[in-house]
């Protein structure tokens, strides 16, 4: 057997050996950038520097994203900013989100991003939209939105943060 062929053979067995089930390099790279937001929000400083800084790493990130994904980021942050100024905007496993007392409310994903059909806005526990029926979104994709889309947004941002 050539050396070629015996490597090649042995590559098949490693591969054969990795669990099916492990993580996507996307999924081990979203991982290692929630980390490196946990680390930099665990520095210690002042509250307002530690805004201004999570607020330009959201800006930044935002700004970096592909269009149609970044015209509807701005467009969701301008919202969320209008709607719900106590916010505290930071980056959630690499994407936008929106904080209260350092725990994230709503957030934007990108489609492109996460190579996925179209991009979401959604919402974490922490959000009050709880209702009667105990039936609730917690996720709503965006596309293309509408104007009455958006107002729908910024209602649900309202009261979300009740």
């Amino acid at each position: 057997m050539s050396e070629k062929a015996a490597k090649s053979k042995s590559d098949q067995t490693q591969d054969a050996d990795r669990p099916t089930d492990s993580f996507s390099s996307q999924e081990r790279a979203s991982m290692k950038e929630r980390a490196a937001e946990l680390k930099t929000q665990n520095r210690s400083g002042k509250a307002e520097e530690k805004a201004a800084a999570n607020e330009a790493a959201l800006l930044a990130k935002i700004a970096e994203m592909s269009e149609p994904d970044r015209s509807l980021a701005e467009r969701v942050h301008a919202i969320v900013i209008s709607c719900a100024p106590e916010l505290e905007p930071k980056l959630y496993y690499g994407q936008p989100g929106y904080a209260r007392k350092g725990k994230v409310l709503c957030f934007f994903r990108s489609g492109i991003d996460d190579k996925e059909r179209y991009s979401t806005f959604g919402f974490s526990v922490q959000a009050n939209l709880d209702h009667k029926s105990g039936l609730w979104a917690t996720s709503y994709a965006l596309t293309d939105p509408t104007e009455a889309a958006w107002t729908t947004l910024e209602k649900l941002i309202r009261e979300a943060t009740k």
